[in-house]
């Protein structure tokens, strides 16, 4: 295929938005509807633009310094939202260390980008899909400060040879997703004999979700935490915060109530006490970079010997639905993958005073993550064979995966009450179940 010419950013865009509305059957000339992922902005590519698909390190608009990309939304009542993140390009491990941002295969490819945008809706056709939103879109200056720490993070850990450790959760807004036809899709990495998984540079997903929401569906703008972008140039986003909050450490968490002049008992108190010391008049996961770096804030309290009291839960699973996902793209893998925690710490003083401790950013090894697998797999089994349940005096118990089974996380109820239940795939009914990590484990991570 002879490709066609765009010299400037503007024809780009005004061929763009000339397809808003067609259905893509009606584009078609290639067939490439019928092919899998990658089938939408592929038919773009080919039979909208009319050039031939290519894995360059230049943008696809080379003359015009743009790279097309396509990203699917799902849309509710009352949100937009991602329907996955946005792969940029493969990430080669033996090269990129050389560079500086600037000169980098990720900046060089998607420094400026032509977003189209369709709503994805399960039981529709790809054919009869439309785009209906085209934008030309360039970073923001602050979140491009973030991303700039987030390349810096991936690059460092290929530099220190551990590129088989890293994990999308380990940045903020670009992540290094796995990317590769099979989990044993490989690499070899520059400053280590082992092998690291093939992976991209990507927006988040939760990233694309708020480029969706705020500068292409212009919804309402979030709360900043920080209110002058500059100070990124000095300190990364997590160091900011830890700055900001370090001097309440060692304060009960009485005198914080009485300080920020709060009086409520509810469950989110700690997170609003956080909310208060970095000055935000709402609520901490509500801000805009915590909704782009889909941070999530977890509190952890220790007792005065310094043991942590609870293991940590996550969201009820549906029996039915889990035997019918993958490992590679359950929900469970993608929490772990995608999110970075927020640790909040209290520990019990002498007076059984709740005192804050401690405040730390965490996101969950590679080698945890194969940890946290294995029970899953062994989850899935089990729910396929039957669950079995044996009754010792009045409490019903069963063979789901146990804390003292895996030193990462286990199965067990997450129930309101023993009415609390759910449908298992063969009928019966068993009161509702999350997967938790082992308080042994958190305490490990915090110390």
């Amino acid at each position: 295929m002879e490709n066609r010419l765009y010299k400037t950013k503007e024809e780009v865009l005004m061929r763009g938005r000339e397809v808003i509305g067609i259905p893509l059957k009606q584009i078609d000339i290639t067939n490439r509807l019928e092919t899998g992922k990658g089938a939408v902005g592929s038919v773009l590519e080919e039979s909208w633009f009319g050039y031939s698909i290519n894995s360059e390190s230049e943008p696809d608009f080379v003359e015009a310094g743009v790279e097309l990309k396509v990203t699917p939304y799902i849309k509710s009542a009352k949100k937009i939202r991602a329907k996955e993140r946005l792969v940029c390009n493969i990430i080669n491990y033996m090269e990129e260390y050389k560079h500086t941002f600037d000169t980098s295969s990720f900046w060089k490819k998607c420094n400026t980008m032509l977003l189209m945008s369709y709503e994805y809706r399960k039981d529709v056709p790809k054919g009869d899909f439309t785009i209906n939103k085209v934008t030309l879109f360039s970073f923001p200056e602050e979140d491009l400060l973030i991303i700039k720490q987030d390349w810096k993070t991936i690059v460092d850990k290929i530099i220190a040879g551990r590129a088989h450790e890293l994990s999308e959760s380990d940045t903020l807004y670009l992540g290094a997703c796995t990317k590769g036809a099979t989990a044993a899709s490989v690499r070899k990495q520059p400053f280590s004999q082992l092998l690291a998984k093939q992976r991209a540079f990507s927006l988040k997903q939760s990233y694309m979700t708020y480029i969706l929401n705020s500068y292409i569906f212009g919804r309402k703008v979030d709360e900043h935490i920080i209110k002058d972008s500059s100070v990124l140039k000095e300190v990364s986003f997590e160091q900011y915060i830890i700055n900001k909050i370090s001097p309440y450490f060692g304060k009960t968490r009485e005198a914080l109530l009485l300080e920020f002049n709060l009086a409520t008992t509810a469950k989110n108190v700690n997170a609003l006490l956080l909310a208060r010391m970095l000055g935000l008049t709402g609520r901490l996961s509500s801000t805009e970079e915590f909704k782009k770096a889909n941070i999530l804030p977890k509190t952890i309290c220790v007792t005065a010997k310094g043991i942590v009291k609870e293991s940590m839960s996550f969201p009820v699973f549906d029996f039915r639905k889990i035997i019918t996902e993958k490992w590679e793209t359950c929900e469970l893998k993608l929490l772990f993958e995608s999110t970075k925690f927020l640790f909040v710490v209290f520990q019990y003083n002498s007076n059984q005073e709740l005192v804050f401790d401690n405040l730390l950013f965490w996101n969950m090894p590679e080698k945890d993550l194969k940890e946290v697998e294995v029970v899953w797999k062994r989850t899935v089994e089990i729910l396929n064979k039957g669950v079995e349940f044996h009754t010792v005096g009045k409490k019903v118990y069963n063979n789901l995966p146990k804390a003292s089974e895996n030193q990462v996380a286990h199965v067990r109820p997450h129930s309101r009450n023993a009415n609390d239940t759910s449908l298992l795939p063969d009928g019966r009914t068993m009161t509702k179940q999350c997967f938790w990590l082992n308080k042994k484990y958190i305490q490990k991570q915090i110390k």
